[in-house]
């Protein structure tokens, strides 16, 4: 196989992979940030309710079981993406890119062991025990750590994204300007009004389903 040949189907490749990565990143991240509003940032004896019923408890531990590997899918997502931008991405705005995406990680998972021990402290079929001070600290803590300093850094990641992207042009100008107004959503309304944190994953399913949209016509 000729060198010109192996690297046009790594070109075909890659943008694919990024954007299977990103789907999967996006409907997972979805699920547990909506089963992660349900259950913990409620008021305390409905939270208690909720994750005491045994259905709705399975369905918050599946989220938190999706967790690592909306991770896993997000740093793929973050490793071909950036190997598509190559030698024509800018040092600064890498940097941002790789630390913004690399702390929204480590604040999840942080997220998601907390309230994965949680959890597992209620009895399950028993919500009439009383709403410890345990409770709330732990409580308030996922919540601050997903919807406040998580999808800030999330907002940071797609600024520096759309930024590179519109730079090197892969990415629609409305794109990467809607990249811009989500992240100006996140940046201050994060913690305040709520459901705003799947405006993240939203961002992310748009950008990969234009990514595999047009790696499957350059293919065609």
């Amino acid at each position: 196989m000729s060198t010109a040949g192996a690297l046009s189907r790594q070109a075909l490749r890659t943008p694919r992979a990024a954007a299977i990565a990103g789907v999967l990143f996006a409907l997972s991240l979805g699920a547990s940030l909506v089963l992660f509003r349900l259950a913990i940032p409620t008021t305390g004896t409905e939270a208690l309710a909720f994750l005491a019923n045994p259905a709705t408890r399975r369905w918050f531990f599946a989220a938190l079981y999706l967790v690592p590997f909306s991770g896993i899918a997000f740093l793929w997502f973050m490793g071909v993406v950036r190997d598509r931008m190559g030698a024509l991405e800018d040092r600064f705005f890498a940097s941002v890119f790789l630390g913004s995406g690399l702390l929204f990680l480590a604040l999840l998972f942080m997220a998601a062991a907390i309230a994965s021990g949680l959890v597992a402290t209620i009895p399950a079929e028993s919500s009439s025990q009383p709403v410890s001070d345990t409770w709330k600290l732990s409580r308030n803590l996922i919540y601050s750590l997903v919807s406040v300093y998580a999808m800030r850094m999330a907002a940071v990641f797609i600024i520096s994204t759309s930024t590179i992207a519109l730079r090197i042009a892969i990415l629609p100008r409305w794109l990467g300007f809607l990249g811009y107004a989500c992240a100006l959503v996140l940046l201050v309304t994060a913690g305040s009004f709520p459901w705003v944190e799947l405006l993240f994953p939203f961002w992310v399913l748009l950008v990969s389903v234009f990514i595999l949209v047009a790696s499957w016509h350059a293919k065609s």
